[in-house]
């Protein structure tokens, strides 16, 4: 004692002592200031919620009719999927089943606020649907649309925020397990684990294991630059998560950890937190993760790129099985669930991301918002974008695609054109939308967004025999032109080696397999798609009118009137080509195709609404008549692969081929239309029936499952059409003794043959 009397009275124990005393007292200053200056950057992010808050973007609600065939666990499993449950205080609504009857309370949040209503099921059926409380029957309701994705922030980060009494048990056990099995236990710091990851580092002679816990983990992401290495990031760090800890519930920490943390990437995106991942490497909701399945997430956070499981899916699997071993040593799950979860395969779904987030679809809606409503940012606002997307439908494309790209690559691979031989794999296109209105139902810009994010639903390409029905169409509205040569279903073209002059130059259109059937109906030609009776009827009706008519239908990229045009030459995108079929399957009624229907701002304020844009083209009767002859390409023409692929609704449509491969049909709920081909426009040297339409008739069979679309009934004819039967061999009535067998045939009214065949008058004037 009498020592350290001596030393502190010493000049140099003096100086020593008020060194260290100023010193300590500095760095306490120093610290407080720190922590006040990180403490208030944590307060104004917790303030604004420390995840970027996105617009959401939601699909188009589904609609519920009388008499709809559906059963009451479909309608709830569907609401669920929206965002409702039982409970009452659920902003986005809440619903009540007993007996077969369904309430449905949309809340503060929904987009249907104050349509409540009582749903009752008989039968497998919608019997009933009342207004509440007023108790007044209605027609039609309109169940909440499901949440597609947020959209990208600044980074293109997707995610999809959860809450953490969504996450299963063996999800957040997992983890733990991976993580932070102290988490729940320690105040932000495990000096267990710190001092366990100095021995084994000094063990290793390297950095082979960290000592971050989840809530240091989030400090880092979230307030702090990760690619900084130094003593002050460390310092400031741990402020941080001092702060935290002091701040948030452990729940709350857990939770904005796995709606933050960065879990790999898939395309041009980020994908952020556990419920994004659960939906891009599954395709499921995250309450729907197996063992499995958790354990290969939770695996993730430590290499996302290494561990990514499309990729190194050996490593991912090490690792998945590294978690379930420390979930079994931590008593997490039993000897069973252990062997079970490592004994089953990965299960990641190729292509998931687009299957789940429609991510072709989405860009365009981006595109669009941005071009659109350039005052408004989607970047970091709570704005709803409501869109025209069905979420079934599009699962179905996506289905529909990968089915048909696979029979595709099979068949290139028998052709010899495989990526050891220097040829790109195929790509696809596929665009559905509502006939009456243009709303795009579902779209697929390519056969993986994770490989490549050009849209080829944009893209610019020769449009070929799908263009045909354009020429018939002007051929047909002769019959409503003054003074002009009229052409009906039976007039008699020529399909026979020609050379057609235009602007003094030669034009030498060939036929398919250099087969030619010499004179045939206008109706034989086009279901068979015959080139040389094609050009013969164009030039005939003029190629400016033919020009005109794609214009107005919305084909008018560079359209020329030249001989070239009656065969498709000129550019049109499939986007481009569903819009302008919609004056066939509507009446003679164009439909532009939208995406948007809706914009709702923070406040909820409408700062946007689609009005569908439509206009006249055809007469009804024309646009009847050429859905009666496009029929007959699927009944008997280059589409009839349609019907023997077991798609047997009543449908209308074209084949395509150019150096790609095109189909584009209709029923009476829905258009679409498939393109396939290369994106360095090499030959296919494949017909459109063979390459398109079985993935077109693909998506149809799945599609006109759902109960929106079974409704699909046979096309109707339009007032000032007349059925009659004809003679095919002289083209007059159908009578007793007439050469042919009769067909039937429509006509506009006044243009059907009005004699009957010579030989019958003969044989009844001889009897």
């Amino acid at each position: 004692m009498s020592r350290l009397r001596g030393l502190l009275t010493h000049p140099l124990g003096k100086f020593l002592l008020v060194a260290t005393t100023t010193i300590g007292a500095l760095g306490l200053i120093a610290f407080t200031i720190a922590y006040i200056h990180f403490a208030r950057l944590v307060e104004e992010k917790l303030a604004e919620g420390p995840i970027e808050e996105t617009a959401r973007l939601f699909a188009a609600p589904s609609r519920l009719l009388t008499g709809d065939e559906v059963t009451a666990e479909e309608i709830i499993e569907e609401l669920e999927r929206a965002g409702y449950s039982q409970l009452q205080d659920n902003p986005i609504g809440w619903y009540r089943a007993q007996d077969g009857m369904i309430e449905i309370h949309p809340g503060r949040a929904s987009y249907l606020r104050g349509e409540d209503a009582r749903i009752v099921i008989r039968g497998g059926r919608v019997a009933e649907i009342r207004s509440l409380p007023a108790g007044e029957v209605r027609e039609v309701y309109y169940l909440e649309p499901q949440l597609v994705t947020h959209l990208s922030g600044r980074n293109r980060d997707k995610r999809r925020l959860v809450k953490f009494e969504q996450l299963p048990k063996h999800l957040v056990d997992a983890i733990l397990a991976a993580e932070d099995k102290r988490f729940f236990q320690h105040a932000g710091f495990d000096p267990i684990r710190v001092l366990k990851a100095a021995w084994v580092n000094l063990r290793e002679e390297r950095i082979a294991q960290g000592a971050s816990t989840l809530t240091m983990q989030l400090a880092g992401d979230l307030w702090l630059d990760r690619s900084e290495r130094s003593w002050k990031r460390k310092l400031a760090e741990a402020i941080v998560t001092l702060h935290l800890e002091r701040k948030l519930t452990k729940q709350q920490i857990f939770e904005y950890y796995v709606n933050n943390i960065y879990l790999g990437r898939l395309g041009s995106f980020n994908i952020r937190g556990f419920g994004e991942a659960a939906r891009a490497y599954f395709n499921k909701d995250i309450r729907d993760l197996t063992l499995a399945e958790a354990a290969l997430l939770a695996g993730l956070p430590r290499g996302p790129s290494y561990y990514n499981p499309f990729r190194h899916p050996d490593r991912a699997k090490a690792r998945r099985d590294w978690v379930l071993e420390q979930m079994l040593e931590n008593e997490m799950i039993s000897e069973e669930e252990y062997w079970r979860a490592v004994q089953s395969p990965l299960g990641v779904v190729p292509g998931s991301v687009d299957a789940g987030d429609a991510p072709y679809f989405v860009d365009l809606v981006i595109q669009w918002l941005r071009k659109n409503l350039p005052g408004h940012s989607f970047d970091s606002s709570g704005y709803r974008v409501y869109t025209t997307l069905d979420m079934n439908l599009q699962h179905a494309a996506v289905e529909a695609v990968q089915v048909g790209m696979r029979q595709l690559d099979e068949r290139c691979r028998r052709m010899g054109r495989t990526p050891e031989k220097g040829w790109p794999p195929l790509q696809v296109a596929l665009v559905a939308l509502d006939p009456r209105t243009g709303a795009v139902k579902a779209l697929v810009g390519g056969r993986s967004y994770a490989e490549s994010q050009l849209n080829r639903a944009l893209a610019l390409r020769q449009p070929g025999s799908v263009f045909k029905p354009f020429v018939y169409a002007a051929a047909i509205n002769t019959a409503l032109e003054p003074g002009a040569q009229v052409f009906t279903p039976i007039s008699k073209l020529i399909d026979e080696p020609r050379t057609f002059w235009f602007d003094g130059k030669p034009y030498e259109p060939a036929a398919y397999r250099n087969q030619y059937y010499g004179e045939v109906t206008l109706r034989f030609a086009l279901a068979k798609s015959l080139n040389v009776a094609t050009v013969w009827l164009a030039e005939q009706v003029g190629y400016d009118r033919i020009v005109e008519l794609a214009r107005k239908a919305g084909l008018d990229h560079n359209l020329q009137p030249t001989p070239a045009v009656a065969l498709g030459a000129y550019d049109a995108t499939p986007l481009q080509v569903a819009g302008a079929y919609t004056v066939f399957a509507n009446r003679g009624i164009a439909a532009q195709p939208y995406f948007v229907n809706r914009v709702v701002d923070e406040s909820g304020k409408t700062v946007y609404k689609t009005e569908p844009k439509t206009w006249r083209v055809l007469d009804e009767r024309v646009a009847s008549i050429m859905v009666d002859l496009m029929q007959e390409v699927i009944r008997s023409g280059t589409g009839a692969r349609v019907r023997s692929m077991g798609f047997d609704l009543p449908a209308a449509g074209k084949t395509g081929t150019s150096r790609d491969g095109w189909f584009a049909g209709f029923t009476t709920e829905l258009l679409c239309v498939v393109w396939v081909g290369y994106d360095d426009h090499r030959d296919i040297d494949m017909e459109g029936a063979q390459s398109a339409l079985p993935i077109w008739t693909e998506f149809m069979k799945r599609a006109h499952q759902f109960r929106e679309y079974r409704r699909a009934r046979p096309f109707e004819l339009a007032e000032g059409v007349v059925v009659v039967d004809v003679d095919p061999v002289t083209g007059r009535l159908a009578a007793p003794g007439c050469p042919g067998q009769p067909v039937r045939e429509v006509f506009i009214a006044g243009t059907q043959p009005l004699e009957t065949c010579p030989t019958a008058l003969a044989q009844v004037s001889g009897w």
